[in-house]
């Protein structure tokens, strides 16, 4: 679902009541624990961390005009998701998440090539996705999606 907002804070308020507070958790949790260079956004009707033009001038190869997508949460129709970039492209990273999720979290991981979706806001392992957010610097995951290119 998309909702037209400008801001993380506008895009929260927006959203049903019983996914409000999940969400914004989710945002906090990975804004605290993002490491220096990615700046917040609002990118393509969600909430988005990305690499700015000023640490990446050649942008988004899809758009330069548009930084770097990093993270994004949005909330869709039948369940929360969190788009993480990095773990579309470096196995190593991927590979971790999904072990650490299956030590973390009882139930299947329902995920796509970026894409977590959380059909259940309770069912969001907050920990670890702060750990996630962490694992890879904006240097890291410049060199990364220039290798994957």
């Amino acid at each position: 679902m998309k909702y037209e907002a400008n801001t993380p804070e506008q895009y929260i308020a927006l959203l049903p009541e019983e996914r409000r507070a999940a969400v914004a958790m989710l945002y906090e949790t990975i804004r605290k624990n993002l490491p220096e260079g990615f700046a917040e956004t609002m990118a393509y009707g969600m909430i988005a961390f990305v690499v700015p033009h000023s640490l990446y001038p050649a942008g988004y190869h899809v758009n330069p005009a548009e930084p770097l997508p990093f993270i994004s949460i949005a909330s869709q129709k039948n369940y929360i998701a969190l788009y993480h970039m990095g773990l579309y492209m470096n196995p190593e990273l991927l590979e971790w998440f999904k072990a650490r999720y299956a030590e973390e979290v009882s139930g299947r991981l329902d995920m796509g090539k970026s894409c977590i979706r959380f059909k259940k806001a309770a069912a969001i392992p907050y920990p670890l996705i702060g750990e996630l957010s962490r694992s890879i610097t904006a240097a890291e995951y410049i060199a990364v999606y220039e290798r994957s290119r």
